[in-house]
């Protein structure tokens, strides 16, 4: 029987499977189609220091083989995660949560990242440095390297537990950035987060999202993922979440190839809900087709 536990800063896994953030809630709704303890784990929708409504609608466009959305980190604020709905979580998932953390300035960040480092089925952080910062111009955090390593530096003096920040694709090189944040005390890195991308409607000849631009997503990016996974790979020594656009175990074994640990599964969940209890099913069957015994025997493989 292929053996497809993995080990992420300490944390131990049944499989490499994590639903991404903004994909998959905080678990509740889909709980109600499988049982959701068996992920590796879930990163639970990107939360911050104030309650946000989002943008406005409308917030979504297909596109080839993917999509474009502008959801605009709509969540109930830090305060409601961590008195309400992290408690109740071990009700229905009882493995140790991912909580994607995000922010617009680095007291924001700070301060939800040691709330939530407090909470004890959180396991590791995911702090998402592609929002804006509204002190620099709006410009997003993950753009510049001493941008992204001082937001590393100020969480990991407030937290315990590993600190994986999550990288924006929308850079010139994503190796620069992602030395930065190992450099400043990063114990892990997510990417690839969504690409720029817009549509537009024909008829009105306007955009098809209200706020103009959004985040490409869905086996589109696929490619660009692994090669920024396999790039950031052999430039740092820290392990790597990878994610863009899988959807299939044999996706999850070229991510992990690529130099991924753990593979998280995005859009596929809004086109499909049982998506990653798919691939988990399938990945011991595509294992065994390429002989491998174990998922040790590819984590590091492009290092």
């Amino acid at each position: 029987m292929a053996d497809t536990r993995i080990n992420l800063c300490g944390v131990e896994m049944d499989n490499p499977i994590i639903p991404a953030s903004g994909t998959f809630g905080y678990g509740e709704e889909f709980k109600e189609f499988y049982d959701i303890n068996i992920l590796g784990s879930f990163s639970f929708k990107g939360t911050t220091k104030d309650p946000r409504f989002g943008n406005e609608s409308p917030r979504i466009a297909e596109t080839p083989s993917g999509m474009v959305n502008a959801v605009g980190l709509q969540n109930p604020g830090i305060e409601r995660v961590v008195n309400e709905i992290l408690p109740n979580m071990p009700k229905y998932f009882n493995k140790p949560v991912v909580a994607n953390i995000g922010g617009f300035s680095i007291e924001d960040y700070v301060y939800c990242c040691e709330k939530v480092d407090k909470v004890e089925n959180v396991g590791i952080i995911e702090v998402n440095i592609s929002c804006p910062n509204v002190h620099g111009g709006g410009m997003s955090f993950g753009v510049d390297p001493a941008s992204a390593a001082a937001v590393t530096k100020a969480v990991k003096a407030v937290t315990t537990k590993p600190v994986f920040m999550k990288l924006s694709p929308n850079v010139t090189d994503i190796t620069e950035i992602a030395k930065a944040c190992e450099a400043a005390g990063a114990d892990g890195l997510s990417l690839i987060n969504t690409l720029a991308a817009m549509r537009f409607n024909l008829k009105t000849r306007k955009p098809l999202i209200a706020n103009i631009s959004g985040g490409l997503s869905g086996p589109a990016v696929l490619p660009v993922a692994l090669k920024m996974v396999y790039q950031t790979a052999k430039a740092v020594k820290i392990p790597i979440m990878g994610m863009g656009g899988v959807s299939t175990a044999a996706d999850v074994l070229e991510m992990m190839m690529a130099g991924a640990t753990a593979v998280q599964v995005g859009a596929a969940n809004l086109v499909n809900p049982f998506a990653c209890k798919e691939i988990i099913e399938n990945l011991p069957v595509e294992m065994e087709k390429y002989g491998i015994k174990s998922l040790q025997e590819i984590i590091d493989n492009a290092r």
